[in-house]
This record gives C-alpha cells, structure tokens and sequence, in this order.
C-alpha cells in the first residue's frame, strides 16, 4: 500500500479557507457608497451580496461531486483560478452589471477552499479531530471577518472601493500557489461518474442519512443570523448612527473577537467535551445574545453598543457550535464526505442569500424588525438540533 504524503501544517489551509469570506465581507462597509457612486438603489446593490451567497452556494453543490471524481487538488487549483478572475473583473468594474457578475465568478472559484479544506481534515483524521482541526478553519474565517471589514473600510475611505478587490487578487494568487505546491491529494477513493442522474442520488443519500439535516439546519440558522446583521448592519450605521465604513469596520472587529474567541476554544475543547455539548453551549450562548440585543434596542435604543457587542457575544456562541455541527453533519455520510461538505453548505448560504435579499424590506420596516428576525433564529436552530436528538 502507498504511503500517504502528509500533509503540510494547518496554517496553509486557513489561508486557503480566507479567500472566500474576504472576497465577501470586504466590501460591505462600502456598499452604502457604492450605490451612491454607480447611481443605484439599496435593494439593487444588495445584490452584490445576494448573488455571491447564492453563487457561493451553487458552487459549494458542485463542488462536492466534482472533488468526489476528480479529486480535492485539481478542483482546488481551478477554483481559485476563477476566483482570481473575479477579483480581475471587480477592480475594473464601472457599472452595477460588471461588478455582480465578479461578485459571481469570485463566489463560484472562492467556494472550493471553504468546502475542501474541511473535507481533506475529514479525509485524513477521525470526527473528533476533524472537529479540532475545522475549529482553526473556521477561525481563519473569524480572522479574515475580522480583517476584511476593516481594511475595506479605511480603503473605501481613503482610495475607493475598486481597491478592496485587489487585496483579494494577492490572497488569491498567494492561495494558488500554495495548494500548487503543497497540498497533496487526499482522495482514497473517487466516484466514476458525473451523470446528473447519479449526482442528485448522492444529494439525495445525503439528506436521508440519519440525522444529517438536522444538523445542517441547525448550524444554517445561526448562519441566517449573521447574515441579517451582515446584511443590516452598515446601513444602520450609516443611516442611524451617522457613521461611515471606518466605523462600522472598526466595530465589527468585536464581532469578529467574539467568533474568533468562540472557535479558538471549540478547536481545543472538542475532542474532550464531544460535539453535542459544544453545540448546546454555542446555541445557548447566541440565544442569550440575541435576547440582550432586544432589550437593549427597546430600552436604550439602537446605537453602536447595544448593536455590536450583543453580536460579538452571539457570534461567540456561533464559533462553538459551528464546527462542531459541521463536524457532525458531514460524518453522518460515510460515502460521500465531499458531497455532504458541499450540500451544508449550499443549504446555509441558499438561506442567507434569502435573507441578505429580504434585508432591506426589513431594513424599512425599522431596526427593531430586523433585531426581532434574528432573535428567531437561534430558536430555531434549537428545535432543529432537538429534532437530531429525538432520532435513534
């Protein structure tokens, strides 16, 4: 039997596993002002978010059945290949069609990091590992939500949004390079066939293993949660609060303390508390979270505090409970590791991208609508856990 190439330390999968969610959230402190510049709607430019959601969950779908045939390696290498393109396309983009069409392409390329970076720590360690190990991916992706709101923020500032995608085109070309030299082939096995009849099969064995919708909705409501805010929250500062993208970058860094602290603590906690503990304790803790948020905004009103340390402490809970729900979820398919990753996610980002879209209407309805929305999401994101729990 051939000997595994091992494979190189974590690290450079969290930066393979950045590409996406900086592409994404560098720019939402600027979307106030790129409406503005190119002369849109609220609603029209909240496509931008919408449609990288949406495409980043098609691509996640694909993703997996193409990783199963071909192998995690060469989907990796053209992926971010597309992505770079994107990023191309966005720094050049004049007009609202050209910049939702890179907002598409970097979604579609940018997927496959996200998807198979926690598919090849599946492909080599067991569900408690794993769990560990997805802990520090999903804390590459609190990093980058850290990071990327920020930057975008003073760069939008001072030099204009077109520059935010050119940091994304350095992560991209720095990730390719790195999965073309370093990352091996992890694939034990690989599926035969790409007809469309046997794909939806796989989804569909996929659904029906036991327990794994459960705790695929159950981690896509806590999702939904943050992309409402996501979605929300720079409008807010700029409309209610008077502030600009710098502010809300800067506050959204205790969004991000509170995600990267929670996974932090997940990736050491796992493998000796188990993943159903972990998930109780992150689901209560965003419940608490969203609770306070409420309470706040009826008694004190809406204002930075009572809007973005109440998420940091929910996005807290999030980064317990996140990888451990996927850890779970994608376990319950024994077959098809790749094609239950790309599914998750597919069903988290097809609902946030609903919700991204439906933003707005809340948005006039008033803050406290918003606020009352995502309070509803961790509650349900219970009763989808309980359901898992019901099941023998």
């Amino acid at each position: 039997m051939q000997q595994q190439k091992p494979l190189p330390p974590i690290a450079y999968f969290t930066i393979m596993s950045m590409v996406s969610p900086i592409a994404l959230n560098i720019l939402l402190p600027a979307l106030p002002d790129v409406a503005s510049e190119l002369g849109v709607s609220t609603g029209e430019i909240q496509l931008s978010l919408t449609l990288y959601l949406f495409s980043l969950a098609i691509g996640q779908l694909i993703c997996g059945p193409l990783a199963d045939r071909f192998g995690r390696r060469p989907i990796l290498l053209y992926g971010i290949a597309l992505h770079f393109i994107g990023c191309l396309l966005g720094a050049f983009a004049d007009d609202l069609s050209s910049l939702l069409l890179s907002r598409v392409l970097q979604a579609l390329g940018g997927c496959t990091g996200m998807v198979l970076a926690r598919t090849i720590m599946l492909d080599r360690y067991s569900r408690d590992q794993a769990a560990g190990k997805i802990g520090y991916i999903t804390l590459s992706i609190a990093l980058s939500q850290a990071i990327a709101p920020t930057l975008g923020g003073y760069l939008n500032l001072y030099l204009g949004w077109q520059y935010l995608f050119h940091l994304s085109l350095l992560l991209s070309t720095i990730s390719w390079l790195i999965v073309l030299t370093m990352i091996p082939e992890t694939a034990s096995q690989k599926t035969d066939s790409l007809r469309i009849d046997r794909i939806l099969k796989q989804y569909w064995e996929v659904i029906r293993a036991p327990k794994y919708l459960g705790y695929a909705l159950s981690t896509t409501f806590i999702a939904c949660a943050f992309y409402l805010f996501i979605g929300s929250a720079p409008y807010i500062v700029n409309s209610e609060m008077g502030g600009n993208s710098a502010d809300f970058g800067n506050w959204f860094l205790l969004v991000s303390c509170g995600f990267m602290f929670g996974s932090f603590n997940a990736a050491k906690l796992s493998s000796k508390l188990g993943t159903h503990r972990m998930i109780m304790v992150g689901h209560s803790l965003s419940l608490l979270a969203a609770v306070i948020m409420l309470t706040a905004a009826l008694l004190l009103g809406v204002g930075y505090l009572t809007l973005f340390l109440p998420m940091a402490l929910f996005t807290l809970g999030r980064g317990l409970s996140q990888p451990n729900s996927q850890s779970a979820g994608i376990s319950c398919s024994t077959k098809s590791p790749s094609t239950a990753s790309g599914l998750m996610g597919f069903i988290q980002l097809i609902t946030g991208a609903l919700t991204a879209q439906l933003t707005p209407l809340l948005l006039e309805s008033g803050t406290l609508w918003v606020i009352t929305v995502l309070l509803c999401c961790p509650i349900l994101a219970y009763a989808a856990y309980f359901s898992v729990q019901t099941r023998h």
